[in-house]
């Protein structure tokens, strides 16, 4: 079982995971062996002939003239498109956009979508980007794109009509919950994700986030890590949340190599398809940048593909208490062949499973503690007073200093948990677990 540093930089570039979306990351694309063909079934002759005629009867009948070139790339797009959501036919600057989604830059609205039933449906937005500042959510659905319904078009045009040059205007038309569709207009930027977000919360309680798997997000954790250490004054943390809501997944070597900063030995993933380069498993080493520290992992709906490795396999390890709801459920790895003319294939090659054999397809990671999404409001506090604001009170009776109500101590800034009730609730179970393990 190796480990991913050992891999061939083939098989690096092989395996690719995305998010529940168009948008995927992708690595250096490599060409595996074709399988052998020998002794399969001869070619459906009879369907052949059907698929020529019907190319021959568009040619000559269809309203307008149409070229081959046209009419072959369509039927190959219709080819892929119909196997799976998330196979598909890459034309150049498709194929470029998905080579530019690795790094971390590229064009558009940084809003992550998938296909269902015949809508564009928003998986999650990237934080910082057009998107997330325009209150876009997880589970909107996208109707009309500039005013153009988008029943009915493939995934890859809905993308094609959102992504363009950065500064221009477009407007999407969303239905939220089942209501009224209302328009959000939006200026096009040029997305630059950073992956992992970090900073320290109460005390000693670290906070990371990852937005996506990139290339270098393995890479970036560790580095995170190491800076909560030091902002914690070079002393071992008392908790940490891992915050993978909203991740629509990335790249299936980012997923390995975070799980191994939180894991010490053991299985981390294995897939499992129909060629032999499908058939990959990866495991931890025994270095452990997390020093061990008590663990929460939050998801939810938004979390998808690579984000599922690592909640799944941190929870089939037992390294960590998973918390907030379901997660996506995509489970599938797509492996990006490129073709000889700057186009490539988008093609499902193998389905992944956590160390305990679960595959994720369509039933997604359950939570350890289901904590639903709510909105943090907090009372203000009435004029209160206390023993120590009483005057001539007496003194403490071992000598402690007092504490009137003047001299609460008031946050000099907003925190992450105040107004988000999942985070504060995986900070409050950190708390606890620390006072458990002390008791």
């Amino acid at each position: 079982m190796p480990h991913l540093s050992r891999l061939t930089p083939l098989a690096m570039a092989l395996v690719l995971l995305g998010g529940a979306q168009y948008s995927m990351a992708a690595g250096e694309p490599a060409t595996p062996p074709a399988p052998a063909v020998s002794g399969k079934a001869p070619l459906p002759l009879d369907e052949l002939r059907t698929f020529a005629e019907v190319l021959d009867r568009i040619k000559s009948a269809y309203v307008e003239p149409v070229d081959d070139k046209t009419l072959l790339e369509n039927a190959i797009k219709g080819m892929l498109s119909n196997l799976d959501p998330h196979s598909a036919y890459l034309e150049p600057e498709d194929f470029q956009e998905l080579q530019e989604s690795t790094s971390g830059e590229f064009g558009g609205l940084g809003i992550e979508v998938g296909a269902e039933d015949g809508f564009v449906k928003v998986v999650s937005p990237i934080d910082d980007t057009p998107a997330s500042k325009a209150g876009i959510q997880p589970g909107d659905l996208i109707v009309k794109i500039d005013g153009q319904p988008t029943k009915g078009i493939s995934l890859m045009e809905a993308v094609d009509k959102m992504r363009g040059k950065a500064g221009s205007s477009i407007v999407l038309t969303l239905v939220r919950d089942g209501g009224q569709p209302f328009d959000v207009k939006l200026t096009r930027a040029v997305i630059k994700v950073k992956s992992v977000k970090s900073q320290l919360l109460d005390n000693t309680y670290g906070y990371l986030r990852i937005t996506q798997f990139q290339v270098n997000t393995g890479e970036e954790v560790g580095k995170a890590l190491a800076k909560l250490r030091k902002e914690n004054g070079n002393k071992k943390l008392s908790g940490l949340v891992l915050d993978l809501r909203n991740n629509p997944g990335g790249v299936l070597q980012a997923a390995v190599e975070v799980s191994d900063h939180f894991l010490r030995k053991g299985l981390i993933v294995y897939t499992k398809g129909r060629i032999a380069n499908s058939e990959l498993r990866f495991s931890a080493d025994p270095a452990d940048a997390s020093e061990g520290v008590p663990l929460v992992v939050l998801i939810n709906g938004g979390s998808a593909s690579a984000a599922e490795i690592v909640a799944g396999a941190l929870q089939d390890h037992k390294r960590g208490v998973l918390m907030g709801t379901d997660s996506f459920g995509k489970g599938s790895v797509q492996t990006v062949l490129p073709l000889n003319n700057d186009r490539a294939l988008k093609l499902t090659t193998a389905l992944y499973y956590t160390p305990n054999g679960r595959s994720i397809q369509a039933q997604g990671i359950v939570p350890d503690i289901e904590v639903t999404r709510a909105k943090v409001t907090r009372e203000q506090d009435g004029e209160n007073f206390k023993e120590a604001d009483l005057a001539g009170h007496l003194g403490n009776g071992n000598g402690g200093a007092d504490r009137p109500s003047a001299d609460k101590v008031q946050s000099k800034q907003p925190r992450p948990q105040d107004d988000d009730y999942q985070l504060s609730q995986a900070l409050n179970l950190l708390k606890g677990l620390n006072v458990t393990r002390e008791n």
